[in-house]
């Protein structure tokens, strides 16, 4: 409930005041029937001192109902166009590499989601690859889904390698019917393409066919980064492998689609270069918004008419009748 004009309410304060005047002026009367009286006077002064106090509740309910109290309904409409999005996560066995805390692949996991709560009204989709390439979620507005997926997405599901063209088909051929004002692909890899059908640069050309911007992300530190190893023998273990990112083919890949190459040296910096693609990325949303406004004052002004009226029968007859 609103009340559209509130500024009478400040009339509530003066009943309180005149009730403890007009209490003042008859406590005498009133006290003495009640307390030392066993006679229908004593019946009736409660009577009196109850119908008193109903032109006073009958006052309180006007002020309120003067307010203009309302309740609103509304209703928000969104048009927008929105942005399609695939986010596109190498699966190599090189992503266990913890030049990244905790490694590669979990920091992307984990930011790839910060990412997804971030967006309104985009579709969003998940491609996975590693010597092969397949759609875990396509496009889709279920966040929660989307999350999920990631949340359960381990290594060693695909076979090992590293098909960065195969991931880029794939993400195309779930973007290229798309209708919205903006199709995006966000890649994420720690090698070079070493495996796939398809050349990640021919792969680039088929997505800037279709409108398809991709920003492409090189996501480990310089030189060497720790990788681990069970042993059975000795437990973990960490042996130092050669960070082969192939910046050159990932920074044409992006200039060629009107994207952008990042290098994610750690998970902060991953972070920080999602957050440049959500500010980059955005759609304009309109909106409408309908008020529906249905006036309350009647719940207020009706109780007070009939208290008004049962006041007065009350007073003029039956209190004069039974008593008087």
């Amino acid at each position: 409930m609103v009340l559209l004009e509130p500024i009478w309410l400040g009339l509530l304060i003066l009943l309180p005041i005149i009730a403890a005047l007009q209490w003042f002026l008859f406590r005498k009367k009133a006290i003495g029937t009640i307390l030392y009286s066993s006679t229908p006077d004593a019946d009736a002064s409660v009577l009196r001192i109850g119908l008193m106090s109903v032109p006073y509740l009958v006052i309180a309910l006007v002020i309120v109902a003067l307010s203009r109290p309302v309740a609103l309904n509304q209703v928000v409409e969104r048009s927008t166009e929105g942005i399609d999005i695939v986010i596109t996560l190498d699966l190599s066995g090189s992503m266990k590499a913890e030049d990244l805390r905790p490694n590669r692949f979990e920091a992307a996991k984990m930011v790839a989601g910060e990412f997804i709560g971030n967006r309104e009204s985009d579709r969003i989709g998940l491609v996975v690859f590693a010597r092969q390439s397949f759609t875990l979620v396509p496009p889709t507005l279920d966040y929660k889904l989307l999350r999920q997926a990631l949340q359960e997405l381990k290594l060693d599901q695909i076979t090992d390698g590293t098909a960065i063209g195969m991931g880029i088909a794939t993400s195309v051929n779930r973007l290229k019917t798309s209708k919205a004002l903006s199709k995006v692909i966000i890649l994420l890899t720690d090698g070079e393409n070493n495996s796939g059908e398809i050349d990640p640069l021919t792969a680039a050309d088929l997505a800037k066919q279709f409108g398809i911007r991709v920003y492409t992300i090189g996501a480990s530190t310089e030189g060497t980064a720790p990788y681990p190893i069970d042993d059975p023998v000795f437990g973990r273990r960490y042996h130092p492998i050669k960070v082969d990112i192939d910046e050159p083919m990932l920074t044409e890949i992006a200039t060629k689609t009107g994207g952008k190459y990042f290098r994610a040296r750690d998970t902060n910096a991953l972070r920080a270069i999602y957050d440049e693609i959500n500010t980059l990325e955005r759609s304009d949303v309109e909106e409408q918004v309908y008020v529906d406004r249905v006036d309350l004052y009647w719940y207020f002004l009706g109780p007070a008419i009939f208290l008004f009226v049962l006041h007065v029968f009350v007073e003029r007859y039956l209190y004069r009748f039974l008593w008087l």
